[in-house]
């Protein structure tokens, strides 16, 4: 029930980021296009691009929270991560298109662009900015990489217009000989884009491979599992991130001579302490040790 809760929230911010992004990408292309930016119609394509990568966020969504089955008995919270490293790549690739078309128009001589455009882009930025604060903290909340890396779609989008702004202006200002000052803006957007997009992907490919999650969340697990009574140490702690959930390995040191009735009730315990403490952890896996014969693990 967590997890839907968590899938809604993630939903609803993702849907919110699809229709602003088809509204602003209409929106620049228009101005783009009457206001002779490419700046504005790279800003366009990277928001069209937005949309389609919100879309796969909505299907990584829901296969993420599909029950487990006999062929996926650990769940599909792997689907959320690989969402991520798609949405990563997608960017990249909009970046991509977006640089090449910008050196074909520093070498191809075009008009200014007009004025207006200006306005055009600080609403974009405005909104765009406001929508990574809004998707992001989402994504923080839910600790959801996909949602993390959506939001970094509208900060992207968001750069690209602040780019556009700074060479539109110096396009208007310098005026004859400066006409692709704003070509070069969508160049140097590109890159930045190029570079987060890497980052991201970077976190998802950590999270496929089953890197730890934040150190402080073993720490606390390691805290909750010592706080329960019969348990005298422990040996290991392994934390793992699936998705929207987690697991946990333990290996929990008790006296030697507790019969295996008493061990299995210190683990019920701990793992129920552990999980009624984190909501997000799905499963908990405790192995019992004696602790006067530690040669037996």
């Amino acid at each position: 029930m967590n997890a839907q809760k968590f899938v809604a929230k993630g939903i609803y911010s993702t849907v919110v980021g699809i229709i602003s992004s088809i509204l602003l990408a209409a929106i620049k292309a228009i101005a783009g296009i009457l206001g002779n930016s490419y700046a504005l119609i790279a800003d366009a394509i990277e928001s069209f691009s937005d949309v389609v990568t919100s879309l796969i966020v909505l299907v990584g969504l829901k296969i993420a929270t599909k029950p487990a089955d006999q062929d996926h008995p650990y769940g599909h919270g792997k689907a959320e991560p690989l969402a991520a490293i798609v949405v990563s790549l997608a960017l990249m690739a909009a970046a991509i298109i977006i640089s090449v078309q910008s050196i074909y128009e520093i070498i191809t001589p075009h008009h200014a662009p007009a004025p207006f455009t200006l306005l055009v882009l600080v609403i974009v930025v405005i909104v765009k900015e406001s929508l990574f604060r809004f998707v992001f903290k989402v994504g923080e909340s839910i600790e959801s990489t996909v949602i993390k890396t959506d939001a970094w779609h509208h900060r992207s989008d968001a750069i690209t217009s602040s780019f556009a702004f700074v060479g539109i202006s110096v396009a208007l200002i310098g005026g004859e000989g400066y006409e692709m000052a704003d070509d070069w803006a969508a160049l140097c957007a590109s890159g930045i884009i190029i570079y987060n997009a890497y980052k991201l992907a970077a976190i998802g490919l950590k999270e496929v491979m089953d890197t730890a999650p934040p150190h402080n969340i073993q720490e606390s697990v390691k805290k909750l599992a010592s706080s329960v009574e019969g348990v005298l140490s422990l040996d290991k702690c392994l934390v793992r991130k699936m998705g929207l959930d987690f697991f946990v390995d333990l290996h929990v040191i008790v006296d030697g001579k507790v019969s295996v009735y008493e061990g299995h009730e210190i683990a019920h315990k701990v793992k129920d302490k552990i999980k009624s403490e984190f909501p997000r952890i799905t499963d908990v896996l405790v192995h019992i040790e004696p602790d006067d014969n530690l040669d037996f693990k």
